[in-house]
């Protein structure tokens, strides 16, 4: 089965960042070990649009930096309705594995760090997420953009099915 993955132009979106995780990472080389810092950040303009990147570099701030550069460079829209998600959606990535649910108004977002950074940033004010498995957050970041990218609204369903958008709803 085909995902849909809507892609987003950066210039005309007034897009926030969240670091989600920074790690120290070593190599050992024969003159000794070498110090550099792996960066995971989402970015997204809290109504439909969201992206994730990662960076690396020898300072803190390079490696932020890359990292938006990248996470602007994979931004999709995921179909927000009323606060909400349209349907239930799994996702695997590697070891971790998420369920998004959408829940009624006034519920929040009852999710671990990494999974709320992610909702959050797409505009999702009200949804119930799950992670099991792996807790490495930049697994769960995918693994989450990829349920989010799994989502399909009412008007991609009516056009797979080739049927209207009334008949989706009416049976």
């Amino acid at each position: 089965m085909a995902t849909n993955i809507r892609r987003v132009k950066v210039s005309d979106l007034d897009l926030k960042e969240r670091v989600v995780d920074i790690r120290r990472v070593t190599k050992v080389t024969k003159g000794g070990r070498t110090f550099s810092f792996s960066a995971i950040v989402v970015v997204g303009n809290e109504k439909d649009t969201v992206g994730f990147g990662q960076g690396k570099a020898g300072e803190v701030n390079s490696a932020i930096a890359k990292a938006v550069d990248q996470a602007k460079k994979n931004l999709i829209k995921v179909p927000v309705y009323k606060g909400t998600l349209p349907h239930k959606q799994e996702a695997r990535f590697c070891g971790a594995h998420v369920v998004v649910r959408p829940a009624s108004s006034g519920t929040g977002v009852k999710a671990g760090n990494a999974m709320r950074a992610v909702l959050e940033s797409a505009g999702i004010t009200d949804v119930l997420a799950t992670s099991k498995g792996s807790s490495n957050p930049h697994n769960v970041v995918k693994a989450t953009f990829k349920a989010l990218t799994e989502i399909r609204d009412a008007k991609t369903i009516a056009e797979h099915r080739g049927i209207s958008l009334d008949k989706v709803f009416n049976g």
